[in-house]
């Protein structure tokens, strides 16, 4: 670990968190192509707010040249030249899904071609970036040795170690999660696992191999969607039924091994992607991952379910439904959280518009522009500012400020309140998923 030089490919909600804490022992440099992400940060500013003001204070220098001429601290840049110094590459750009679900490795592939137009002998690349098992060995070192002119496993080296960031948790932060860690040959994945394991207070494991390593990852996330689609399917049968599907999971969940799983919207830069690989992956071996699909196809079609059935309770309550304006409460893809990535929430606005719904969207926790970037969506920027009076209020994300709003204020007597993760006390809303 003497003489390790740290430099972070990609500074989202995982690469930042983990500069901040290789900073505090190593020389750490976070190189991002964003240039108006790097000058925020510089200015101590973290947008996605996974760090503070006061952390990235601590450890930022002013210049290049002071970072060298201590033992630790943060520089930031979109510089290239300025991180061929280092030794240790840990990529975390993101691995997203095109239109039509299936894996875009772009990211990974300009990251690859970024580190190794300056690899060195002896060099060590580590990939945290969600990926299919053999990603990382057939798809990106062979990247890395045509742009190089090195030989893998002779003059560099590479390893997987996949992010666990939970966006939002500022109780299982990075360091106090258990880091999986793998290298390409024993000696150098020991040395990674030390690198790791010097700055994650949760410890390590230390996985036999990368592939190993990169299946434990896409796993993870496709485990929790399977069990989030068993839950969603029985909100659409326990409805069939007269059923609150959150009484019976209340009730079930007194039995010591029942799973805690909740209905509800599934997006996120995870758990609504990361099957994907699993599945891509499997198909192009001849197999067909029945369940994982079909946990997939179910969570996709929660959004158009949800405004459909918001729909009918206004069809019900003799509410015209055209012209009629509709509130969508979140648009982030979880709770106290400003990420937007992949939000499902846009399918419920989307499905309420189609049934000509003026529909309107508040969410405190969202940067606004980002959502008018990413969604053409202009969000109201303050509650207090809502004059008109609406038909349907539909409460997607929960967000512990929308507890303290008073909606009654805004609804006429006859309103639609849907309250999808069942936040509100009962007795307020007229339907839970």
């Amino acid at each position: 670990m003497e003489n390790t030089r740290i430099a972070i490919i990609g500074l989202g909600y995982v690469g930042l968190p983990l500069a901040v804490e290789f900073a505090k022992k190593y020389q750490t440099i976070g190189f991002d192509i964003n240039i108006d992400r790097i000058k925020q940060l510089q200015n101590n500013t973290d947008t996605t707010l996974e760090t503070t003001t006061a952390q990235l204070q601590n450890v930022n220098c002013k210049d290049l040249d002071t970072l060298q001429k201590t033992k630790n601290g943060l520089w930031l840049t979109t510089n290239t030249d300025e991180i061929i110094d280092c030794n240790f590459y840990i990529v975390t750009v993101p691995t997203p899904v095109d239109k039509n679900n299936k894996p875009d490795l772009t990211p990974l592939y300009k990251a690859s071609e970024t580190v190794g137009n300056i690899l060195k002998k002896g060099d060590i690349v580590v990939y945290e970036s969600t990926v299919f098992p053999g990603a990382t060995e057939e798809e990106c070192v062979p990247i890395l040795e045509k742009i190089s002119g090195l030989k893998f496993n002779t003059d560099f080296y590479v390893g997987y170690s996949p992010e666990r960031i939970n966006p939002g948790d500022k109780e299982r932060t990075v360091t106090k999660i258990l880091k999986v860690t793998s290298g390409s040959t024993p000696e150098i994945a020991k040395k990674i696992d030390a690198v790791y394991n010097s700055i994650i207070t949760a410890g390590t494991h230390l996985a036999p191999s990368i592939k190993v390593a990169e299946a434990a990852k896409v796993i993870e996330n496709s485990q929790r969607d399977i069990n989030i689609a068993f839950v969603n399917e029985l909100s659409k049968i326990f409805k069939l039924m007269d059923i609150d599907t959150n009484e019976v999971l209340e009730a079930a969940g007194t039995k010591w091994n029942f799973l805690p799983f909740k209905p509800g919207l599934v997006g996120g830069h995870c758990i609504g992607v990361d099957p994907y690989y699993l599945a891509q992956k499997a198909i192009k071996l001849g197999y067909n991952p029945e369940i994982i699909l079909a946990g997939r196809r179910l969570n996709d079609s929660m959004g158009g379910f949800v405004a459909q059935e918001t729909v009918k309770l206004m069809i019900n309550k003799d509410i015209p439904v055209k012209d009629a304006n509709a509130l969508v409460l979140g648009i982030t893809f979880k709770e106290n959280c400003p990420d937007i990535r992949n939000s499902r929430a846009i399918d419920v606005i989307n499905e309420l518009k189609s049934f000509k719904l003026n529909v309107d969207v508040y969410d405190p926790w969202a940067t606004i522009s980002a959502v008018q970037h990413e969604y053409d969506i202009s969000l109201i920027s303050d509650f207090k500012d809502i004059t008109k009076k609406y038909q349907t209020i539909v409460v997607v994300v929960a967000h512990e400020v929308f507890k303290k709003l008073d909606l009654s204020s805004i609804m006429d007597e006859n309103s639609v309140l849907y309250d999808v993760k069942a936040m509100l006390p009962k007795e307020k809303s007229d339907m839970r998923l």
